[in-house]
């Protein structure tokens, strides 16, 4: 399904407004570089893609604010049912920037979005709860907050 680019822009801005804030408070924010519970080198609000190096607050809520956009762009391009359903891009956006796009994209949470089942796929959110072979309690408590996110508004 290709998706309208005015369509597109602005479920991505919907998601990005929605997700930031929720992701920014899972992730918490560090102004320096510290290895997460995975051994992954990560700094400001979760980021692993840039250069490991102090960032001031402003730096790291601009480096948020367009790595969640980017998210959601992906999360959209791999489940394009989203476009119409802000909460539930929302919530896909914050469980892929934790988990990884492209696991995301294999996910059974993307295949019940895909096949029209958002309650279902939000459901599956709990599913993600595991880090370095362990189920961690914060991420069962973030993916609680996702999943009540995901189910505003079915």
């Amino acid at each position: 399904m290709r998706l309208d680019p005015k369509v597109a822009a602005w479920a991505i801005a919907g998601a990005t407004a929605i997700a930031a804030p929720i992701v920014a408070s899972w992730e918490g924010k560090s102004n320096d570089p510290y290895t997460d519970i995975v051994g992954v080198r990560t700094v400001c609000y979760g980021e692993t893609r840039v250069e490991m190096r102090r960032y001031t607050d402003a730096e790291c809520l601009a480096m948020l604010n367009k790595a969640v956009a980017e998210f959601a762009n992906q999360v959209l391009q791999c489940t394009p049912i989203l476009a119409n359903h802000p909460y539930q891009l929302a919530a896909a956006t914050s469980l892929a920037y934790n988990i990884g796009v492209g696991a995301y994209c294999r996910s059974t949470v993307d295949r019940l979005f895909d096949a029209g089942d958002l309650k279902g796929a939000c459901d599956q959110f709990a599913r993600w709860r595991m880090a370095g072979g362990a189920v961690v309690q914060g991420l069962v408590n973030r993916r609680k907050a996702e999943a009540e996110l995901c189910r505003t508004g079915l």
